[in-house]
C-alpha cells in the first residue's frame, strides 16, 4: 500500500515542473516571432522613408542585421535603423562608408550634396522638380505628396532620377512640402545651389515664417531671398470681435498650451480647459478660419511622429466641433518633430514640444 500512494504522488510532482517548462519553450518563440516581425516591419517603413533600399533585414530578437546594395552609406543606415525603437544593436553588411574627405576650415555656406530644387503650389496642383538618387526616393517624395494634397489638387511631379547628384532622401523637402500646403493661389521655393529664393504668395505672416523655417531647413547656411507677399488688406466692413481676433489667438497661444500625453493624441488634464477657452475664443468670431498645427517631441522615429503629429491635430478639431465650432473652419496639419520650442533634453521641454497650435488661416 505504500507504494502504491507515493507513486502517483511522484508523478504529479514531475507534472508540476513539466508543464511550465512546456509552456515556455512554445510561448517564448511565439513572442519572439512577433516581436522581430513588427521590428522587421518598422525598419523597413524608417529606410523606405529616406529612401534607402535593402537586400535583406533580418533580426534576432532586438538585433538587428541589414545588407545593403553596393554604395550605399552604411552609416546612414546604421543610424536610421538604431533611431527605431525597440532596437538594441545595429550590424550592417554590404554597401560600404564612403571615403573620408580631408579636414577643411568650417564653412558658412550650404550644405554640400544638396542639388537644385524647386517646390511650389498652385490652386490646382502642387509641384516638385528635382533629381533624386534612385526611383525609392521618388516614391518617397510622392507619398509626401500624398499626405498633404487636398481634394482639389493634384501632383506635378517633376522629379527625374540622377544616382550621382540627386536627393538622397525625402526628408530634404518634407517639411517644406507641408509649409508650402497651406493656402491657396501661387507660391514657390527654388534653390538653385547658392540661393533659396521664397516667391509666390501665402495666407499670413505665421505661414510666411514657417515657409522661410522649413526652407532654411532643407538647405541649411544657403542665401534665403524672401519674397513672400501677404494678401492686401480687404477693406470691407469688419465686426470688432473679427478685427482684433488674430491679435487675440496670438495672445492666447503665449497664455495658453495645448499639451499631450506621450506617444498619444490625448490632450493632458492641464490642457483640456485650454481647449474650451479655445471654443469660446473661436466662437467670437464665427467667420474666421484656422490651422490647427500638432507637433511632437523627438523621442519617435521620424516614421511615427509625422502620424502621431497628424492624429493630435484631428483630435483636437474633433474636441473643437464637438464644442459647437463648424468644421469647416478648422483645418489639422501635423508636422512631426521638425519644429520644436524648447529642448527635448528634458522631460518639461519634451511636455512643451508635444503641442498642438492654433493659428488664423483666413478671416474676414
Amino acid at each position: 500500500m505504500p507504494g502504491l500512494v507515493r507513486r502517483p504522488l511522484v508523478v504529479w510532482l514531475l507534472a508540476v515542473v513539466a508543464v511550465p517548462v512546456l509552456l515556455t519553450a512554445v510561448l517564448i518563440p511565439a513572442r519572439a516571432g512577433t516581436t522581430e516581425d513588427d521590428l522587421r516591419d518598422r525598419t523597413t517603413a524608417a529606410l523606405k522613408a529616406r529612401g534607402i533600399e535593402t537586400s535583406r533585414i533580418d533580426f534576432d530578437g532586438r538585433d538587428a542585421r541589414i545588407v545593403v546594395q553596393a554604395g550605399v552609406d552604411e552609416g546612414i543606415v546604421r543610424s536610421v535603423v538604431a533611431g527605431v525603437d525597440g532596437v538594441r544593436s545595429v550590424r550592417v553588411d554590404g554597401g560600404g562608408t564612403p571615403s573620408p574627405t580631408p579636414t577643411a576650415e568650417p564653412s558658412t555656406g550650404p550644405a554640400e550634396g544638396v542639388p537644385g530644387f524647386e517646390v511650389g503650389r498652385t490652386d490646382r496642383a502642387i509641384r516638385v522638380q528635382a533629381p533624386v538618387r534612385s526611383q525609392a526616393v521618388k516614391d518617397a517624395l510622392a507619398a509626401e505628396v500624398d499626405g498633404v494634397l487636398g481634394s482639389d489638387r493634384e501632383y506635378d511631379d517633376r522629379t527625374t532620377i540622377d544616382p550621382a547628384n540627386g536627393l538622397s532622401d525625402a526628408t530634404t523637402l518634407s517639411a517644406l512640402l507641408r509649409a508650402l500646403a497651406i493656402g491657396g493661389g501661387d507660391a514657390s521655393v527654388r534653390y538653385d545651389g547658392d540661393t533659396l529664393t521664397l516667391s509666390g504668395q501665402v495666407p499670413d505672416q505665421a505661414t510666411k515664417a514657417t515657409v522661410g523655417r522649413a526652407a532654411a531647413k532643407a538647405v541649411p547656411g544657403a542665401v534665403v531671398a524672401d519674397e513672400l507677399r501677404l494678401p492686401a488688406p480687404v477693406k470691407t466692413a469688419v465686426s470688432e470681435p473679427c478685427r482684433t481676433f488674430q491679435t487675440r489667438l496670438a495672445a492666447f497661444g503665449r497664455e495658453y498650451k495645448i499639451n499631450f500625453l506621450s506617444g498619444t493624441s490625448i490632450v493632458n488634464d492641464a490642457s483640456k480647459p485650454t481647449v474650451v477657452k479655445a471654443a469660446a475664443l473661436l466662437q467670437s468670431c464665427k467667420t474666421v478660419r484656422v490651422e490647427i498645427a500638432g507637433h511632437t517631441d523627438d523621442l519617435g522615429s521620424p516614421s511615427t511622429s509625422l502620424p502621431l503629429s497628424e492624429r493630435r491635430a484631428a483630435a483636437v478639431k474633433a474636441e473643437l466641433v464637438r464644442l459647437g465650432i463648424g468644421a469647416d473652419r478648422l483645418i489639422p496639419h501635423g508636422y512631426g518633430e521638425s519644429f520644436p520650442i524648447a529642448t527635448n533634453d528634458t522631460g518639461a521641454g519634451r511636455i512643451a514640444n508635444r503641442r498642438a497650435e492654433l493659428r488664423v488661416v483666413q478671416g474676414n
